[in-house]
């Protein structure tokens, strides 16, 4: 007669048989290449031969980075996330894909990372389509012709300059002298208008990218705005 313990010592070894059995006994290469040095939130890796231009990798401690210079052999990616755990020796594994970041009117409202991941509480953007980030232009003949005005609501600007919709203009000076509230305002003021605009913020201090959304939130349409 068994006792219970020698039953549940058989069933267990019957469990692990079963596991060993299902467990597939094959060799696994991984190719990745190295972390050398890491600067500004930017790397340099060695190894990886095969990877192209644009191309998202992937660290071992879970960032993403985006392939911008390649050399002979090695190159050098942007870190597009925090980079507290990220050292000399650490490991980078390639994708084989470029960066596409999600499109369309589920952004409208929205605040995003460079990768389209949301920054604020409302939950997963809704997009079904991605497209990437680096891609051919349209030619210029195929483009729609600049015969609309945009006013940007500033009267001295509107009066001297003669802005049209997908005209490009550059907004330049010297530091802190109110570049960043000009482009500000005109989205602000584009509130009774149907224009999407899209903030994007690049190297600023969070507080002062913090201060610009919150203007647009409370003076003009954010429903129509990404940032």
């Amino acid at each position: 007669m068994t006792s219970q313990f020698e039953t549940d010592i058989a069933e267990r070894l019957k469990r692990d048989r079963g596991k060993l059995s299902a467990t597939p006994l094959k060799a696994r290469a991984d190719i990745y290449g190295r972390v050398e040095r890491l600067a500004d939130g930017v790397v340099r890796v060695s190894g990886l031969p095969t990877l192209g231009l644009n191309e998202l990798v992937k660290f071992e401690g879970g960032q993403s980075g985006i392939v911008l210079n390649l050399e002979r052999d090695w190159f050098d990616a942007v870190v597009l996330d925090e980079v507290e755990n990220l050292t000399a020796g650490s490991k980078v594994f390639a994708t084989g894909e470029v960066i596409k970041v999600p499109v369309g009117e589920g952004l409208l409202g929205r605040i995003i990372d460079p990768l389209g991941r949301p920054l604020d509480d409302k939950g997963k953007v809704l997009s079904n389509q991605r497209q990437a980030i680096e891609k051919a232009a349209p030619a210029i003949i195929d483009r729609a012709l600049v015969n609309k005005p945009l006013p940007t609501g500033i009267l001295t600007i509107d009066s001297l300059f003669a802005l049209g919709r997908g005209q490009r203009e550059l907004i330049i000076g010297d530091r802190a002298i109110g570049k960043t509230s000009i482009a500000v305002d005109a989205i602000i003021n584009q509130k009774s208008s149907d224009i999407t605009c899209v903030y994007v913020a690049i190297g600023q201090r969070a507080t002062a990218v913090e201060r610009a959304i919150e203007s647009i939130k409370t003076h003009g349409a954010p429903e129509r705005c990404i940032f």
